[in-house]
């Protein structure tokens, strides 16, 4: 199992860290879907007790991150093409509506740190920085919509699909395709047009989500 361990004896918040480091994993496709997660063996690797490994168990199966198995305990989810079509129609939806009400009140930091990311996004080799880079340059651009629920449950659904979508752009020419259209929304925001700027993520979430279902299809399950 591929996971970053630190000695948490004494730590009072071993139950963040260790969901924080889980999570992590997960989410960057360290640990493989379908694979099991040993309470026993996390809790020896961070050296704290079951329970704040347990209760690490509990936060990520509320997420959708793990599932509790009959007989093998707790897995990493693997999520079907319907519930992967289903989660971008949501985020389809949901992100329009943000940056379309965050583009009035869009500082000239964040767009600053938006092109920064997005710059950075397109010049990065590592494909385990992508997820991260990709979602701070979103962020920068939705945050000023100061819709605090939009963004809470944007962030829960990327954590589901980001490990899919960081294997697709690393695996085809999604990369090319992603840095466009993230200028291209960028750009929308800048001119300060928010219909441009709903429309153009409406484009890039529903193509994202085609790609990496027709791909999954394709090479996978």
């Amino acid at each position: 199992m591929k996971l970053k361990a630190f000695d948490l004896g004494k730590q009072a918040s071993a139950g963040d860290v260790i969901y924080d480091a889980l999570r992590d994993a997960i989410i960057r496709g360290e640990i493989e879907e379908g694979e099991p997660l040993r309470q026993d063996t996390i809790a020896q690797m961070f050296n704290v007790s079951r329970i704040p490994v347990r209760e690490a168990m509990q936060r990520l199966e509320a997420q959708g991150l793990v599932l509790s198995e009959r007989y093998k305990g707790v897995v990493v989810a693997s999520l079907s093409h319907d519930q992967i079509t289903e989660i971008f129609q949501f985020r389809a939806l949901v992100e329009p509506t943000v940056i379309e009400l965050a583009v009035p009140l869009m500082s000239e930091e964040s767009l600053k740190a938006a092109q920064h990311y997005c710059d950075a996004f397109a010049a990065e080799t590592d494909p385990l920085r992508w997820g991260d880079l990709n979602r701070d340059f979103h962020t920068a651009l939705y945050k000023d919509s100061d819709k605090k629920f939009f963004l809470t449950m944007i962030d829960k659904t990327n954590d589901l699909v980001e490990r899919y979508v960081r294997l697709v752009l690393y695996l085809t020419q999604g990369m090319r395709s992603a840095i466009e259209e993230h200028q291209a929304i960028l750009d929308a925001c800048k001119a300060r047009k928010p219909e441009l700027a709903a429309e153009l993520t409406r484009q890039h979430i529903d193509q994202a989500g085609k790609a990496l279902v027709g791909y999954l299809r394709d090479h996978h399950r």
